[in-house]
């Protein structure tokens, strides 16, 4: 079953689904099953998420904005239109080097 408050087939706009806070890192699911699902994340400029795992595979899209995500201790700079895959179980952290929108597509093996 599939966890969503969005109704299939209605168009929508991804990057405003989002909008940084100051205080923290703002989430917005997207939807989520079982096997993963899509999470939007936005930072503002500075903000960051210390080093963490997931327990699945994870694609990194960048919406807008810069980020720094280091993985695995070696950082790689992403910008608007630029992914990344990852792996489960990997050590990552994510700095926000302007302020920036991610969505994230994570599947479960």
């Amino acid at each position: 079953m599939i966890n969503t408050d969005y109704k299939f087939g209605e168009v929508h706009t991804l990057a405003n689904q989002v909008e940084a806070a100051l205080d923290k890192v703002q989430f917005h699911g997207i939807f989520s099953n079982e096997n993963g699902g899509v999470v939007l994340v936005a930072f503002k400029a500075g903000q960051k998420l210390d080093t963490h795992t997931a327990p699945a595979e994870v694609m990194v899209n960048v919406i807008e904005g810069e980020i720094e995500f280091t993985m695995l201790d070696k950082p790689h700079t992403l910008k608007a239109g630029e992914f990344l895959l990852m792996g489960a179980d990997v050590a990552h952290s994510v700095k926000a080097k302007a302020d920036s929108k991610l969505m994230l597509i994570k599947i479960k093996a």
